[in-house]
Order: structure tokens, then C-alpha cells, then sequence
């Protein structure tokens, strides 16, 4: 049974891969056409075999819930091994089935965004790579793949977001991601480093069984004399530190709004089922890891509950529709960050799925409303734009109400189930955690329907010639979203059951029992329907609700208020329109204070010490006392004479002082 689920995971990860090595390679030749259907393909396969291996293993149980196969060993250190292989269990299976499905729905999109782009078939080359590198870091058995795929999102990332290479602002946001992210990619090296220092092993199984003996004794390390900590509060804060690059939590988001600059079909992937999912699911697939050291949780929990709310108050102020987007990605991630925190590693990852079916339709739905728009992403300067273009109006309706958690979509089930259970978690910094989420549901709803109503309820206010211009998007643009339309609506009541009472990921995470809050709320489901229906009684909905009233009160029937709060609180509009100053501060002090450092090491390192001490000096040196000792050489007999009769009376002087 096992070498066909291998053969079945080596296509997973190998079809995306030929299939951009193609298009890369031979693009030329093969085409446009050839090119969008060749990795196209490609990626479908992927996802359907991911949906067979789903079958087998979660309906059929034809193949155990527990895979763990080598491709092969890569090299060998004493007793370190360093391969290359397979871990499959429901966690692995669900964001294969996720990535591959998301990933081919963006495929699609693309041949009618990209139509007219002289890069067409250098893109599909590298959306394909991404889906490819996204798949090995979820598939991976063992740190070394999982860093593998860890940095090659990270490369194919920074060749997407600068893909329009000749524009200024699009090569500074690739360079300032790829930085970032260099950032936390070094406490995450730093963290398996770690790992092999106190297990021995980067293969998790070994890891992890090793975690279930240690974890009770507390292991520690001085890292500062005199100060031990415990081995697992250092390896879980250096991986969650490369978790918050990746994932973009602060201080380390920087990179993520800057990331619209790539192409539409690129920020979708991005952001809904690839790179920034990628530290959410290494968190939880190190739980058992992480659920040893309190410390540690409480640093996820104190980091993403901050991101989840100063974030999204950053989207109430943009104007740009994909950087609105944007922010409510970087809201969102800190939800589920929020919910690692609590030990919910479950219900993170139920919104990790959740969120990228809604989230890639948001910014494919951006997309189109750009291509009718002319690529105007300013959202005052459009309006009206419900009766020119209905089926991307009704989508984006449905992936703004998955967004804000309404009652009945997939939003509601995952965002409720975080937000019940940080509040009933007992870890350090949980009460004021679960404040914080709450009041985040309003900022939610308010900047997700700011942006819906000025873009399709306000008074037209594009210019006539765009307005003459306007019109539905074209198939292969629309088909994408009405797909993705459909699990943003039922994907989160069909997976609460297995997630509730089904122990859908089983042995996959690991929970001590007095972290186990997913176990307290199991016991209150009753149902997908009882749990909307209950929902409408809750706090979350009443705030979202306020946040729809406010939007449309402030943005559509009296879009006076809006100018008024914003002259009142000037300060605070202030504040976050300069985005809390993260940006100014890197440019100022980070860049900046790196600039100076360079400047200082050129002028006084390698000027003065290295070339005017160094090499110049000691040319000079030379030069000096060649000259001085020159004359020395006068060339007249008399001199030498003189010379070598006062060298003997100094040796006779010498010899009759020594006796």
C-alpha cells in the first residue's frame, strides 16, 4: 500500500515543478497557450491526487492516518541522517488539498489578468514553483525539507513581488521582503539548530517522541550565565520567531502590505494559501514542541492578538483596494497566531483554511474590479460599480461576510471558535488576549464594508471615460471566483463536525490536557446550525453588525461623519496612516543606521586604516626611509672609509668594554 502513496505524493510535489520548469524553460516555444495550460495542468493534477490521498486516508482509511516515508537520505553524520521525505496525516493532507486547490484556482485567473503582460509565461513558470515550494515545506518529514521549502517560498516570493522589475517601488518591496524575512529566517535557523542540539535528530518523528520524555523534566540552558532557561521556550521562540517573518507578525510585517506590488494572481497566493500560511502551519505542526513551555505560548499569544487588532485599525485608513486587503490578511494571521498561543492549534488552522478560500476571493475579486477599473486600485475614485459588474459585486459580498464571521459562512465557524477559545484559556496575557480579538471583530467588519460600500454602493465617481468602459470581467476571470465563492460559504459548517466531535487531526497535534481548550469547546457543539443560530446571540455578531451600521453611515448615507472623525481624531488618523511609524523607523534607524555603519567602515576602515595605513602607508614608510638611507650611497671612497673605520672603533670600543 505504502509505495503508491508514495508514487502519489512524489506526483503532488513533482507535477507543479515539470510543469514550471516547462513553461520556464521552453516558454519560447511551447507559448502562451502552451505555457498557462501546461502548469495549469500541472497544478490540477496535483490537487486531485491530494483529493485521492484525502479519500484514503480520511473516508476510505485505506492507508493509515500516519505516513512517514523517505525519498532518500541526502547525506550522513555520525548518527545525524539528513533526508529528503514524506510526512502524510490529516494536517498534511488538509493543506495539500488547500494550497493545490487555491493555487490552481489562481492559475486560471491568471490567463485573463496577465493576458496582455510581456512576462505571461515567466509568471505561470513561477506561481507554478510557488505551489511547488509550498508543498515540499507541508509534506516534509524533517527540519531540513521544512527549511528547504521554507526559503524557497521565501526566493520565488521576492521573484513575484518584483516581477514588474522595471518599476522603482516594486523592486524596493521585493528587496525589503526578502530582508525581512532574513530576519526571522535566522532565529528560525537558529531554532532547528537547536532542535539538533537537544534531540540529535532534525527527522520528526524521532523529535517528537523524544519531547513526550523530556517535556516533564524541564530540560534547561544557560544561554546567559546564570540565567537557565527552559530548551523549550528557547527552540519555541526561535521558530516562532522565523513563524513571525514569514507569517508577518509584528514587528516583522513590514514586508506584506509592500507585497501589492506584484501582480494581482501573486498577492492572492501570497497572502490566502502559501507563504504567510506557512508559519501558522509550522507552529502547529511543532506542537508538541511548544506545548511543553508556557513562556513560549504566551509569546505567540501576546504577538498575534497585537497584530490581529493594531493591524486592521490600518485598514480602515488605506485607500488602496488591495492594501486594504492586505491589512486584513495581517489581521487575520494574528487570529490564528492568537489561537497557536492559546494551544487552539485546530482551530488556527480551521481558519487558515477558511481564510484562504475567502481571502483568495477578496483580492482575486480586487482584481477584477481593477481590470474594469483600468488598474485604478484607489477606491475614491470608484463607486457604483454593483450594476456594471454583478457576479464579482455578489462574490465579494460573500467573501466580506466570510471575512467579518456572519452567521452561516465559513468565517463565522473559525473566527468564533478562536475568539471562545482564548477566552477560555487560562495561559498568561488570554484575558486581555481575548479582549483585544473581540474588539477586532468591529475594526473587521468596519474596514472590510468601508471598502465594499465606496466601491460599489457610493456614487460613481471614476472619470466618463473609464465609466464607458465598464463592464464584467471575462470568463476565465469570473469562473475562478464563483469557485471560490462556494467553500466561503459552507466549507467552515462542513468541517466544524470533524474538527468538534471527529478528532479530525488526531495524533497530528498534540495537546496537554491543561491546555486542551478545543476539548471544553467540543463539548458545547451541537451542530453547524445550532452553532450559527447561537451566533447570532453573541458579541462577535453585534460587532460585526455595528461595524457594517457604521460603515454604511459614515461612508454611504452621511459621508460627512467620515470627514468630521477624521479631523477630530487627526492624531490618531495620523498615527495610523504612517502605520505606527514602522516603516519610518526601519528607513531612519534600521536602513539608515546600516547606510551610516557602511559609510563610517568605508571612510575611516577602509580609507584611513586600509588603503591610507596600510597600503599607502607602508608604501610611504618605504619611500621615507629609502630616502633617508639613500643618502648613505653617496659614491665617494672617502665616505666609505669613514664609514668602515668607525664601524671598527665601535666593534674595538664594544670588545674592550665587554672584558
Amino acid at each position: 500500500m505504502q509505495p503508491n502513496v508514495f508514487l502519489e505524493c512524489l506526483i503532488v510535489v513533482l507535477s507543479p515543478l515539470a510543469a514550471s520548469i516547462i513553461a520556464g524553460f521552453f516558454g519560447h516555444v511551447i507559448g502562451r497557450k502552451g505555457s498557462h495550460s501546461i502548469t495549469i495542468l500541472g497544478v490540477a493534477i496535483s490537487f486531485f491526487v491530494s483529493l485521492l490521498i484525502a479519500k484514503q486516508m480520511l473516508w476510505d482509511h485505506s492507508i493509515p492516518s500516519s505516513l512517514d516515508m523517505t525519498a532518500y537520505t541526502w547525506a550522513s553524520i555520525d548518527n545525524i541522517r539528513f533526508q529528503v521525505g514524506f510526512m502524510l496525516d490529516p494536517l498534511t493532507v488538509l493543506m495539500m488539498c488547500v494550497v493545490s486547490f487555491v493555487s490552481w484556482m489562481v492559475h486560471i485567473y491568471t490567463i485573463g489578468y496577465m493576458q496582455d503582460d510581456p512576462g505571461y509565461q515567466r509568471f505561470f513558470s513561477y506561481i507554478s514553483l510557488f505551489t511547488f515550494s509550498m508543498l515540499m515545506l507541508v509534506m516534509s518529514n524533517n527540519f531540513l525539507q521544512l527549511f528547504f521549502g521554507w526559503e524557497a517560498v521565501g526566493v520565488v516570493s521576492y521573484l513575484l513581488i518584483g516581477f514588474w522589475f522595471k518599476r522603482e517601488s516594486a523592486v524596493f518591496a521585493n528587496l525589503k521582503a526578502f530582508l525581512v524575512n532574513r530576519v526571522g529566517d535566522m532565529g528560525f535557523l537558529l531554532g532547528i539548530a537547536a532542535v539538533l542540539w537537544a534531540f540529535g535528530s532534525l527527522d520528526y518523528a524521532q523529535v517528537f517522541q523524544q519531547t513526550s520524555t523530556m517535556g516533564p523534566a524541564q530540560p534547561m540552558i544557560e544561554i546567559f550565565k546564570g540565567h537557565p532557561w527552559s530548551v523549550f521556550t528557547v527552540i519555541g521562540i526561535l521558530l516562532f520567531i522565523g513563524a513571525m517573518g514569514k507569517s508577518a507578525q509584528m514587528p516583522l510585517h513590514v514586508w506584506l502590505p509592500d507585497s501589492m506590488e506584484g501582480p494581482t494572481p501573486i498577492s492572492a497566493l501570497i497572502h490566502a494559501a502559501t507563504m504567510v500560511t506557512a508559519g501558522v502551519f509550522m507552529v502547529a505542526r511543532m506542537s508538541p514542541i511548544f506545548e511543553y513551555s508556557d513562556v513560549a505560548l504566551s509569546f505567540v499569544l501576546v504577538i498575534g492578538s497585537c497584530t490581529c487588532l493594531f493591524m486592521g485599525l490600518i485598514g480602515i485608513v488605506q485607500n488602496d483596494i488591495k492594501r486594504v486587503v492586505a491589512y486584513s490578511t495581517l489581521s487575520q494571521l494574528g487570529y490564528m497566531v492568537t489561537a497557536l498561543g492559546v494551544s487552539a492549534y485546530s482551530a488556527g488552522i480551521f481558519h487558515l483554511m477558511t481564510h484562504a478560500f475567502f481571502k483568495a476571493l477578496l483580492f482575486l475579486g480586487a482584481g477584477s474590479v481593477i481590470i474594469a477599473m483600468h488598474h485604478d486600485q484607489d477606491i475614491r475614485n470608484m463607486g457604483g460599480l454593483r450594476k456594471y459588474m454583478p457576479i464579482t459585486y455578489i462574490t465579494m459580498l460573500i467573501g466580506s461576510l466570510a471575512l467579518i464571521g456572519f452567521p452561516f459562512f465559513s468565517g463565522f465557524y473559525s473566527k468564533d471558535t478562536i475568539i471562545e477559545a482564548v477566552h477560555l484559556s487560562e495561559l498568561p496575557g488570554a484575558d486581555i488576549a481575548y479582549w483585544v480579538v473581540l474588539g477586532s471583530v468591529f475594526v473587521t467588519s468596519l474596514y472590510s464594508f468601508r471598502m465594499f460600500f465606496l466601491v460599489f454602493h457610493t456614487k460613481e465617481r471614476m472619470d466618463e471615460e473609464t465609466r464607458s468602459h465598464l463592464h464584467e470581467s471575462p470568463f476565465v476571470v469570473w469562473l475562478p471566483l464563483v469557485v471560490l465563492a462556494i467553500p466561503s460559504v459552507i466549507a467552515g459548517a462542513w468541517f466544524a463536525a470533524p474538527l468538534f466531535k471527529g478528532g479530525f487531526f488526531g495524533q497530528s497535534i498534540f495537546v496537554l490536557p491543561e491546555h486542551n481548550v478545543m476539548g471544553e469547546l467540543a463539548q458545547q457543539y451541537h451542530g453547524a446550525v445550532a452553532m450559527a443560530l447561537h451566533g447570532f446571540q453573541a458579541p462577535p455578531f453585534w460587532l460585526a453588525l455595528a461595524g457594517i451600521i457604521v460603515a454604511w453611515l459614515f461612508y454611504v448615507q452621511l459621508p460627512v461623519l467620515s470627514r468630521i472623525t477624521r479631523k477630530v481624531l487627526s492624531p490618531l488618523y495620523f498615527i495610523l496612516d504612517r502605520k505606527y511609524g514602522f516603516d519610518d523607523f526601519n528607513q531612519a534607524v534600521i536602513a539608515g543606521g546600516t547606510r551610516a555603519m557602511g559609510w563610517l567602515c568605508w571612510q575611516v576602515g577602509d580609507r584611513t586604516l586600509i588603503d591610507g595605513l596600510c597600503v599607502n602607508g607602508s608604501a610611504k614608510s618605504v619611500g621615507y626611509f629609502s630616502k633617508v638611507i639613500r643618502h648613505l650611497q653617496s659614491g665617494y671612497v672617502y665616505h666609505y672609509a669613514f664609514a668602515m673605520i668607525t664601524g671598527l672603533i665601535g666593534l674595538l670600543l664594544w670588545l674592550m668594554l665587554r672584558g
